[in-house]
């Protein structure tokens, strides 16, 4: 294996769920800048066609499609899509979630269920029906969002938090049971990061320094700063990386308290 080669994945076949924006985005530019064909899908049609665009543009190959998670014959069916088109899926990735913030104590059954189906059951209809795919053909990546909330809660985020430790637990099983055929699986745990979702903190200037000053570096991540580490587990350069979780958070889940003590 020669470490010029092994970040790149030329040849392989990606799919990345939620690619219209985000850290989604930035992960399906990434995988195509090191050689991937992506697929791109996501919710949003015009979202997912304009990031393909982006990565056509730049000399990449893609193409988009719409896709529900939480509607399972739809997973199977662009899987299968994928599969008879390229013969092949090398890496999946599945970044789409919602949070309701809210105390626990209020929250609705409707609201429940809703976070629920798109943080566990839409992961879970993603990985398992790669997972099938790769376990048959004997190699692939899966790589799932979670968050720092799978570790660290704060108001109004229960609900969120359970199902971010939740999606840490499915890719262990995963890992467990797929690495003896061949299939790595991993979770990306991000702290704060600028994007369109998280836009409604950035319009509170208080709320959006407090997050900023919380971490070691002092400041939100970025998009591609998780974009690369998505490429990454990709790659061969991560070959003996599986069952765990990366966390990308700027030190947030190392550091303790938001006071510095007189030293």
């Amino acid at each position: 294996m020669g470490y010029q080669d092994i970040f790149r994945l030329d040849g392989q076949v990606a799919l990345v769920v939620g690619g219209g924006s985000g850290i989604g985005q930035a992960s399906a530019e990434a995988l195509a800048a090191q050689g991937a064909t992506v697929v791109v899908a996501d919710l949003k049609a015009e979202a997912a066609a304009q990031t393909a665009g982006r990565i056509e543009s730049g000399g990449g190959t893609a193409e988009a499609h719409v896709i529900n998670l939480t509607e399972t014959k739809a997973v199977k069916a662009l899987i299968a899509d994928v599969v008879q088109r390229y013969g092949r899926l090398d890496v999946a990735v599945t970044t789409p979630s919602i949070n309701v913030r809210k105390p626990v104590l209020n929250y609705t059954e409707e609201e429940f269920d809703r976070v629920v189906s798109v943080n566990l059951k839409g992961t879970f209809n993603l990985l398992t029906e790669a997972g099938r795919v790769m376990a048959e053909q004997g190699s692939g990546s899966l790589i799932a969002f979670s968050s720092i909330r799978s570790l660290v809660v704060e108001p109004g985020q229960a609900v969120y938090a359970m199902t971010k430790a939740g999606t840490v637990q499915l890719i262990r099983g995963l890992a467990v049971e797929l690495g003896p055929k061949g299939v790595r699986a991993n979770a990306i745990g991000p702290g704060v990061i600028d994007t369109p979702l998280t836009a409604p903190i950035k319009n509170q200037p208080d709320w959006y320094k407090a997050y900023a000053e919380r971490s070691i570096l002092r400041r939100w991540g970025k998009p591609e700063e998780v974009g690369g580490v998505v490429a990454f587990l990709a790659s061969r350069a991560a070959s003996y990386i599986t069952g765990t979780i990366v966390f990308v958070d700027g030190g947030w889940t190392a550091i303790d308290g938001r006071f510095t003590p007189p030293l």
